[in-house]
């Protein structure tokens, strides 16, 4: 318990230190930045020291390393005005090798009516947003209580006609102090250099000489747009599993999160355990980040086995965003 006030402790000083403008809004592949497995997102985002594979591989990479079971985990999302997310990640163990994971994650806004300013009802025509990274990583114990992990991943945005792709890199570590006592968790996600639009959106006709008549007034121009960040994010966490009694136990969790594009912030959650069978979850995200809208977190879970085939889960989680409503996750794991 004493690392575990320590490492609060340092964590509520590190952002008092460090506020700043913030860079909101100016990166690319925010999408990237939505949490996908609904366990996690009920204890508050607080998953970076997490060493429960499929579901915390997001937060870190590490995570993955002490799976030695396929796992299956498919998460979705109903996001504000109607955008849907999606994620579906898989793990493949490889013996003393480590454990490799892919997933796939997609954003989709649907279809939009096309408004121009001197067409503000709609041109009659349609057009969506859509997002989607597809990702492939890697985790291997060091020795029986560390472990590391990274993942690469492939990324693309799509408008109308126009669209970007880039690449990133995530990378992470995981300790633990002793057997079934404080875990510690660190990653690094979202490293990469950016990256800018291109498409027939951009195509356009341009008149070099507007004051002069008789010249070609639509001679075939292109638009440039700058190349945009990606958005790094850096977590540092303590994790502290407690045992009441042989059927309930309880998990305790913070992070420190060092965005790139935004302010600093902490995420708190705990998660209630009964028989391995149900759970119950709360936390907070994004304590002191700048005009944060994000803030309570809740969530329920149930797992089982089917005759010893296969193991399953189901967990949804509650997420208050402020002023942007809420949002609601469903994730379904199984393990063979």
């Amino acid at each position: 318990m004493k690392a575990f006030r320590l490492a609060v402790l340092v964590a509520l000083l590190a952002p008092a230190s460090a506020w700043a403008q913030t860079k909101t809004g100016t990166t690319i592949g925010t999408f990237l930045l939505i949490e996908p497995h609904a366990r996690v997102v009920g204890m508050g985002n607080a998953g970076v020291s997490l060493d429960q594979g499929i579901e915390a591989f997001y937060y870190n990479p590490a995570a993955i390393g002490f799976t030695r079971k396929i796992e299956v985990a498919v998460s979705h999302a109903e996001w504000f005005a109607g955008i849907d997310y999606n994620h579906v990640a898989a793990t493949f163990p490889l013996g003393g090798a480590g454990t490799l994971v892919a997933n796939v994650t997609s954003l989709g806004s649907g279809d939009m009516d096309v408004r121009t300013t001197t067409q503000p009802l709609g041109t009659g025509e349609r057009y969506d947003v859509n997002d989607l990274a597809i990702g492939i990583g890697w985790g291997r114990p060091i020795t029986d209580r560390f472990v590391v992990g990274a993942q690469l991943t492939w990324l693309q945005e799509t408008i109308w006609n126009s669209s970007m792709s880039t690449a990133v890199v995530h990378l992470g570590t995981l300790y633990q102090l002793n057997e079934g006592g404080v875990e510690l968790g660190a990653s690094l996600s979202n490293l990469g250099v950016g990256g800018g639009f291109d498409g027939s959106d951009l195509r356009v006709t341009y008149d070099q000489n507007p004051d002069v008549n008789g010249d070609n007034s639509a001679l075939p121009a292109e638009l440039f747009t700058e190349d945009f960040a990606v958005p790094v994010l850096m977590r540092i966490g303590v994790g502290v599993p407690l045992r009441i009694d042989a059927t309930n136990r309880v998990r305790l969790a913070v992070d420190a999160l060092h965005a790139a594009d935004n302010s600093e912030s902490l995420n708190l959650g705990g998660e209630y355990r009964h028989k391995e069978l149900f759970s119950f979850r709360a936390g907070w995200q994004n304590l002191f980040e700048e005009d944060a809208e994000g803030g309570l977190t809740l969530g329920a879970g149930v797992r089982g086995d089917m005759n010893n085939a296969f193991g399953y889960r189901f967990d949804y989680a509650f997420a208050d965003m402020g002023r942007l409503d809420v949002t609601h996750r469903l994730s379904l794991g199984l393990e063979f």
